[in-house]
């Protein structure tokens, strides 16, 4: 069983691609960030009630493993869960599909922080809730095994 259960759509578009018509390298942050924000707006109410509480949630650090290239116009999957959430951070994980062949995989992991002061704030119950209940669909201590 797959433990990504969550997953968003992209196309492609010939702007996120080289003279060759495959995507750069780069464009795959953005792909994550997508999947990322679609993930926490059906499951959590979006960055957007984070921001209303006051809290940001910057990248605090990624990392990207490319396995093929994608190219202009095609459709890819881009998977997502969040993992590890504790105290004032939480981690997401990664994966974007061409018909089932696996095109690159990679994590995140967020820091939790008061907008102001930029300082750490521990999640919010209600968020660490709704994550971990949109994560319960399977076996959320099961990362799928990646490239090696």
């Amino acid at each position: 069983m797959s433990p990504f259960h969550f997953f968003t759509e992209v196309t492609v578009r010939f702007a996120e691609t080289d003279a060759a018509g495959i995507a750069h390298h780069s464009v795959f942050l953005v792909w994550f960030e997508v999947a990322r924000v679609a993930y926490l707006a059906e499951h959590a109410g979006g960055y957007q009630a984070l921001r209303d509480q006051g809290i940001e949630s910057p990248v605090a650090e990624i990392n990207v493993r490319y396995l093929a290239p994608a190219r202009f116009d095609e459709k890819l999957r881009v998977y997502v869960r969040c993992y590890d959430l504790r105290g004032a951070r939480f981690r997401c994980q990664y994966m974007v599909e061409r018909d089932g062949e696996r095109l690159a995989e990679g994590s995140s992991l967020h820091a939790l922080v008061n907008a102001r002061t930029l300082r750490p704030t521990r999640m919010p119950a209600w968020l660490k809730e709704a994550l971990i209940k949109a994560e319960s669909k399977g076996r959320r201590d099961e990362l799928p095994r990646l490239h090696s």
